[in-house]
């Protein structure tokens, strides 16, 4: 085989390695914005007689009931809603999922720490440099919850599994494709870990860490 020919097929495979490894786990099930969102939850209120004005006895702390793996949040911020923490958490995966497909990592640094954004920026520099690019189509996630929690000195922590199905194509600068199907939908799961100061008034969390799921 042509010696050249080789190399190519060497850097084609080493590239397509880094980009699983850095963005998730294709389960073999085909089928033919962001974390400002994450607040914490609100306070309602309550009065007597319909008065406008409440003192400090009227007033209430709506807490909604959690997973068993969200309590140790919880229990660190009595006032952690885990439905919003995931549907900030869900918008946070599509957005750096297709910033990361188009390169486009200006736009989701605030939202990455810097081990988790040199290691997003050195796989698209892997990508670039073999003269590949990635068409991804982000169907739709079928699930996210937080499989694991904990508080980590200052910082507390959450782990999250993502199911979604996307279309991801990689092709080499002749347009061929050399990793995926543009007519095939796959089940991706992805397992993230996002971290925010217990005493930080900021509601955001910042991706510490990603990985692909069994």
């Amino acid at each position: 085989m042509d010696p050249v020919l080789l190399f190519f097929a060497g850097v084609a495979a080493f590239v397509i390695f880094r980009l699983i490894s850095v963005m998730g786990t294709r389960t073999g099930h085909e089928q033919n914005t962001d974390l400002e969102a994450i607040q914490r939850a609100s306070q309602k209120r309550a009065s007597d007689d319909g008065r406008e004005e409440t003192n400090d006895a009227d007033e209430v702390v709506v807490q909604k009931p959690v997973s068993a793996n969200a309590r140790p949040l919880r229990e660190a911020d009595p006032t952690f809603d885990e439905a919003s923490f995931l549907a900030g958490a869900r918008s946070a995966y599509e957005m750096i999922i297709e910033a990361f497909a188009s390169g486009d990592l200006k736009s989701i640094r605030g939202f990455l720490n810097s081990s988790v954004y040199e290691a997003f920026k050195g796989a698209v520099v892997e990508r670039d440099a073999a003269g590949y690019t990635t068409d991804l189509k982000f169907v739709g996630i079928e699930r996210a919850s937080i499989i694991e929690s904990a508080v980590e000195g200052e910082n507390m922590v959450a782990i999250v599994e993502f199911a979604s199905n996307q279309v991801r194509v990689t092709r080499d600068r002749d347009g061929q494709v050399v990793d995926g199907d543009p007519n095939r939908i796959d089940l991706v799961k992805d397992r993230w870990k996002f971290s925010r100061k217990r005493s930080s008034r900021d509601p955001n969390w910042t991706l510490v860490a990603t990985g692909g799921a069994d």
